[in-house]
Order: structure tokens, then sequence, then C-alpha cells
């Protein structure tokens, strides 16, 4: 039988390592075996320092956990000419101080510099705004900024955390939003999980922005919110959780679909988990042309959308058995079973950070394609589904537009893989350049 502790597991911790070794052969093979007989996975290694019979190296080590570490510390302890300088966790450290900061993107170096930026020449711009609010457009940064609103009730799969705890998603949404499209991106944290304060809330702000993201709010709020949002603005509110998911789905579906030339529309689709994601992927793949959709949650309420939307209701296991594609939202680790996967199923496990069940982990089970929320990662759409967006001055975003985002995403995925890189301009580019062109068509 196989079994998760058969195979490789996913590790939970990154952590560096500053490690003297003594500059004689042998050594640094040492250290590397006991790294590994300990099962700890070596990623980069640098040289930090040298002193006159040792190298200081800093060793990127891949851990399941906290004791999993003491372990391979205490290993190395008894290891001679090998001694740990220190230990460090690079994810804290990448954090400290923030990950975002407002910068400007015009030099103040003189005052007649000051006097075009501030008074007395700004009033100039303002003047122009005032009698045509569409130069706003031209002379200011809210055609390309972006509101990244939470207000924490459904922070990854971590849950009802608050926003506060919630704001290094965001930040790492606006890290993203920059370097991957040009977009300045602004979290707001809202302290309310009343949706009349969040909605009333964001349009207060709306005019500072060009759309509006929102991100990690709980199901059935947030279909409530983003509907309101939709009807009282004319900007484009995109709920992230929902449907950039959904256009990743789309994507590696496509892409898996075209591999294996198979028909997407005939195939019998199963969500476990109705919430945000899961109700988003099932209402796009709907609006794509799949015909049969069977879903299950143990919330009434997730099941009569679901049954609203032209989906018919099971159980855990009877989904397993009747999909040919299983796409899991659930937010609970390692709740698909081995022995639930059908020979040849396509599954795909998202919920972050663990997944309902590890890929490798399904595939040996019987699974033909497999892959977890660190592969379908929603920072493949929504950089270029707001890009696209802004750039043709929509006012609302449509399932057109997010079907163009996915089709440009499995166009973009290459050799044996079922996503581009993440970190592909060309990819997000291309998204962007779909989307606009899907907006300018409608």
């Amino acid at each position: 039988m196989v079994t998760a502790q058969s195979l490789k597991i996913p590790p939970k911790l990154i952590r560096i390592l500053k490690i003297r070794v003594t500059d004689k052969p042998g050594y640094l093979g040492k250290m590397a075996t006991t790294i590994g007989e300990l099962g700890g996975n070596i990623g980069e290694i640098s040289i930090a320092n040298q002193g006159p019979d040792y190298l200081t190296r800093e060793v990127s080590l891949q851990l399941k956990d906290e004791k999993h570490l003491s372990d391979v510390l205490e290993g190395l302890a008894h290891v001679e000419g090998i001694e740990v300088e220190s230990v460090t966790d690079p994810v804290q450290a990448v954090h400290e101080g923030g990950k975002i900061g407002m910068k400007s993107r015009v030099r103040l170096d003189s005052l007649a510099a000051m006097g075009r930026v501030y008074t007395p020449g700004v009033a100039q711009i303002c003047r122009l705004i005032e009698r045509d609010s569409s130069m706003s457009r031209h002379y200011t940064s809210i055609p390309n900024t972006v509101a990244v609103v939470t207000n924490g009730t459904a922070i990854l799969g971590l849950g009802n955390i608050g926003p506060v705890a919630g704001m290094p998603v965001m930040e790492g949404k606006a890290v993203i939003f920059e370097q991957m499209v040009g977009i300045s991106a602004i979290p707001i944290l809202i302290e309310s999980t009343e949706t009349n304060v969040v909605v009333q809330t964001v349009k207060n702000i709306a005019s500072t922005f060009g759309a509006i993201q929102l991100e990690d709010i709980a199901a059935p709020q947030c279909f409530e919110i983003e509907q309101q949002l939709q009807n009282d603005l004319n900007i484009p509110v995109l709920h992230d959780d929902q449907h950039a998911t959904a256009v990743v789905v789309l994507g590696v579906l496509l892409t898996i679909a075209k591999r294996i030339d198979l028909k997407l529309s005939a195939c019998r689709v199963g969500v476990i988990g109705l919430g945000a994601a899961g109700f988003g992927i099932s209402r796009l793949l709907r609006a794509f042309g799949v015909k049969e959709l069977v879903g299950t949650d143990i919330r009434p309420d997730a099941i009569k959308r679901f049954e609203v939307l032209g989906g018919r209701a099971s159980d855990l296991q009877g989904v397993m058995g009747l999909a040919d594609v299983v796409i899991a939202t659930t937010g609970v680790p390692g709740l698909i079973k081995p022995e639930y996967v059908r020979r040849g199923q396509t599954i795909l496990a998202l919920s972050n950070p663990d997944p309902e069940i590890d890929p490798d982990l399904a595939k040996a089970s019987g699974a033909r394609f497999a892959a977890d929320g660190r592969t379908i990662n929603n920072a493949l759409a929504f950089p270029g589904l707001f890009k696209g967006a802004l750039t043709a001055g929509a006012t609302r975003f449509t399932e057109v537009m997010q079907i163009a985002a996915a089709v440009a995403i499995a166009g973009q995925t290459k050799a044996d893989n079922l996503v581009p890189s993440i970190l592909d301009p060309e990819a997000h580019a291309a998204v962007a350049s779909a989307v606009a062109f899907a907006w300018k068509s409608s």
C-alpha cells in the first residue's frame, strides 16, 4: 500500500546554517553526508568567510519541522572539523521591516523641482483634473494602482486570523504586482466582518484606485461583497481567491486536455470544497462549457449555491468515484486518502500550505496528473488580469476576460510542465494582452 510515509514529504522549514568547515579534503563531504543521512535536503551553499584553516559556509537546508532541525544540529555537533555557528530563518529575515514601501518616481533635488512636484506648480494639475476628471488617468498614479483589500477571515489555509496577521500575504501580493507587471498595489486592512462595513469602506476609498482586488475574505461574505462593489463602482473588482484561482485551474486543465487529446467540456469534474475558490472554479468551468459538475461541502448554503449553478451534490467518496478531474479546495490536509484515487484521474489539491493529498502520493496511487497549490498558484493569473484590465480601461472583469487569461496561461506552458514559471514575465505579459484584447473586443 502506498502511504505518505513511503514518499518524499514536502519540507515545511527552510533554515540557513552558517557552518565552519575545516578546509581540508573530505570535511565538506562529511558535512553533506551527515545532513543527507539525517534527511535534510541541501539547497544553496556559499562561502561566507575564510580563516587560516577553515571556510565558513552558508548552507540552505529544507527540513520537515523543528525537531528535524534539532536532529540535524545534533548530528553535525558530533562531526569532527564541523562547527555550526548560527541558524537563521530566511523567511522571517525577508519579512523584517515589511516587504513593500512607497517610492517616488521623480527626483526632488532642487527648489525648482519642489515647485513642480508640490506647490505652486501642482495647483495647475489640480485645476486640470477639476475641469475634466478623466485627466486623472494621465496626471496621477490612480490608473496603475490597485487596492488589495482583506478583512482577514480566510487567510491562505489558516482561516480567520484577522487582517493584521494577514498583512504579510497582502504585502506579498503587492510585491508580485510590482515586479511582474509594474502595478502599484496598496494593502487595505479592514477590521470588520460586516458585509456593509467592508463594502462602504471600499466605496469610500475607491477613487484612489484603478481597480480593487478582494483577498482572503471568507465565503459566503465574499460573494456579496464582490457583487455589491461590482454593481456600485465603475472600476474592475475581482475576488482573487475565486477568479484568479479559477483562471489558473482552467489553464492547467486546458494544457492537460491538449496533451492527452481530451475534450474538457465532456469531462466530469468533481469539486471538493465549495467555498470561494471551489465555487469560483465551478462557475468558470461552467462558463467554459463543462457540462457535468459534481461537488461536496459540509455547508448547506454552499451546496445550494452549487446546485443553483447546475452542479450535482454528492459526498467525498462519491465525488472521488465519479469524477475524471478532482479539484479540492477544503483547507483540510490529507483529506483525500490514497485508496480514494481512481486510476487515470487528474487531481488538483489546492489548499495551502498543506494539500488534501500530496501530488506524488496521488500519482503513486494511480492519478495520471496531480498538482498542489504551490504549482497552481493564483499569482500566475492576477497580475496579468489586472494589468490587462487597467491597460484596456475596463470597468469590470468578465468571464470572457477570465477565459482569455486561462487560454493565455495554457499557451505559455512549455515542455512537460502544467503551468508556466510564475516568474516568467512573458507569461504575465501574454495574460495581460489577452485580457485587454478580450475587453476591447466585447
